[in-house]
């Protein structure tokens, strides 16, 4: 199965989209909320609970973008304060964030539940540099894979390595660049890498064997996120 956008990346795309009048409001929600989870939208101002809430107090912001936050310890990335968001982001993984606020999902049973979050300016890695890393990312970690004998204990990620043009099929809004379209899937594209070679460390010999395996995937799983991250957020994007 091919990976798919995180929930903030696809809800970021989509209200940017529509922000820019370049989605409609129903085509915009129903590709956000594909699938079998439901949405529910908490700390509007209004009182609102529902996704159009959320897009509408955006616009009311005068928003004309959201971007998007991949944070985990120690890299905070995509996020700029306060410490509130910071945690809430951090316990998810991932965030949208607009100049004012931010909507951080956590996912209960079949609801994704978005809270909203005040939010601060914050630095990100533009498009190029996010680009220039991934691909150097990439081919480090498959010539330290391959030093590692990575088809010995997971062939499925040789595989991947071996096929790096096969590349998740994204279908993104109107408006998006198609540079970050491509970079969206290619940090994807390493993401699933980086998870399918830590699925599990029977392979390894041993405990120093474990520790190069994670220390050869580790600058790919940054260089990943950065990616998606850089794709996900207006802010950095190219001029058109």
């Amino acid at each position: 199965m091919s990976p798919e956008l995180p929930l903030s990346a696809r809800l970021a795309w989509w209200m940017t989209a529509w922000l820019r009048g370049d989605e409609v409001t129903d085509h915009a929600l129903d590709a956000v909320t594909h699938g079998d989870l439901g949405h529910v939208v908490e700390g509007l101002p209004d009182g609102g609970t529902t996704l159009l809430d959320a897009f509408v107090a955006a616009r009311r912001t005068g928003a004309d973008r959201a971007g998007l936050a991949l944070p985990v310890e120690g890299d905070l990335l995509g996020l700029g304060g306060p410490r509130e968001l910071n945690d809430a982001a951090l316990d998810s993984g991932e965030a949208v964030v607009l100049a004012g606020f931010a909507l951080v999902p956590t996912v209960v049973g079949e609801v994704v539940h978005w809270v909203m979050h005040p939010s601060a300016p914050r630095q990100l890695p533009d498009v190029g540099e996010a680009d220039r890393s991934m691909r150097a990312a990439l081919v480090d970690s498959a010539n330290l894979l391959a030093d590692l004998d990575v088809a010995r204990w997971r062939p499925e990620v040789a595989d991947r390595l071996m096929n790096l043009r096969h590349r998740p099929a994204l279908e993104p809004p109107l408006g998006i660049p198609a540079r970050c379209v491509d970079l969206a899937a290619r940090g994807l594209q390493g993401w699933a890498i980086v998870d399918l070679a830590l699925e599990d460390d029977g392979g390894a010999l041993s405990s120093y064997e474990i520790g190069r395996r994670r220390d050869a995937l580790a600058p790919l799983e940054r260089a990943s996120r950065r990616a998606v991250v850089a794709a996900c957020s207006p802010e950095v994007w190219p001029d058109p």
